[in-house]
């Protein structure tokens, strides 16, 4: 069990060295309008977080958290891709790829925690994809 975490540990911070790597590429967006594009794919993150976190209780306790902090974390996985494909500020944008790292690794855990099968590598969902630009 430890060799699988160990295993999507090591995936998610390959995860943080490609974003790091996108985001100084050409995905970065700015000019007219920006800041528009950026409150709306954030908004859209924020409705897919809420609509995940709307579960019917399962009679389990521990998977019920596990999904409701799941819908959570990709929220804020979400949120910080928004930004690293808008921000300027470098040290906004490396706060954001740590999000990244660090809300897969948690969402990872859980998952290995109740029992679930290990999660695909990171990058595997579109993540990188969408780090990097339209």
């Amino acid at each position: 069990m430890q060799g699988g975490i160990a295993r999507l540990v090591g995936g998610a911070l390959c995860l943080g060295l490609g974003l790091s790597a996108a985001g100084t590429s050409s995905g970065l967006v700015q000019g007219p309008g920006s800041e528009k594009a950026f409150l709306r794919e954030n908004d859209v993150a924020m409705k897919r977080m809420m609509a995940g976190m709307a579960i019917a209780p399962s009679g389990d306790i521990d998977r019920d958290f596990v999904n409701l902090m799941a819908a959570h974390h990709q929220g804020a996985i979400d949120m910080s891709l928004d930004v690293l494909r808008y921000s300027r500020n470098e040290r906004i944008r490396r706060i954001a790829q740590e999000i990244i790292v660090e809300q897969e690794q948690q969402i990872a855990a859980m998952h290995l925690a109740v029992g679930d099968p290990p999660l695909p590598p990171p990058g595997a969902s579109g993540t990188q994809a969408k780090a990097a630009g339209p």
